[in-house]
């Protein structure tokens, strides 16, 4: 019973923190469209990250930058913190969206990052990242048996 508590418990904050990306909605314009030198683009990221947890969280992964204005790249993924989290996962079908930005440039570094995670086979995990003026939402199922909350770094770095 306090197994489906817990996850019952995960779920809700998975939910809750997943609700920013309600926050980028599709205005409806051409992806072909060609925006002027400097405008700000639109990007997205897919990605898979691996990873364990025991009060410390680690994750590596790899993905995918995607941007509006023709712009992309491979990254490395690395995630790092702690909290109330244990178990392992793996997320192999990962999104991310960012706030707009000028350059693909802008988003690489290290994110601060809130997280909750929950599953038992199948796993889903939502994490909240900011990084001055630019956020990212981060959406991914896989499989793994974990369950908690972290908070700590998330950093993308070029492949």
């Amino acid at each position: 019973m306090m197994k489906h508590s817990l996850l019952r418990a995960a779920a809700i904050a998975v939910l809750l923190i997943a609700l920013p990306m309600a926050a980028f909605p599709d205005d409806g314009e051409k992806k072909d469209e060609k925006k002027p030198q400097g405008a700000m683009t639109k990007c997205t990221m897919t990605f898979s990250l691996k990873g364990w947890s025991a009060f410390y969280k680690t994750a590596r992964g790899e993905g995918t930058i995607m941007c509006e204005n023709g712009q992309s790249a491979p990254v490395a993924l690395k995630a790092t913190g702690g909290g109330i989290t244990f178990g392992k996962s793996e997320i192999v079908d990962g999104t991310g969206r960012f706030t707009e930005a000028r350059s693909i440039h802008e988003l690489f570094g290290s994110y601060v990052q809130s997280e909750a995670h929950a599953g038992a086979g199948k796993s889903v995990d939502a994490q909240a990242l900011t990084k001055g003026e630019i956020s990212l939402s981060l959406v991914g199922t896989g499989r793994g048996v974990d369950v908690g909350f972290a908070f700590g770094k998330f950093t993308i770095t070029k492949r």
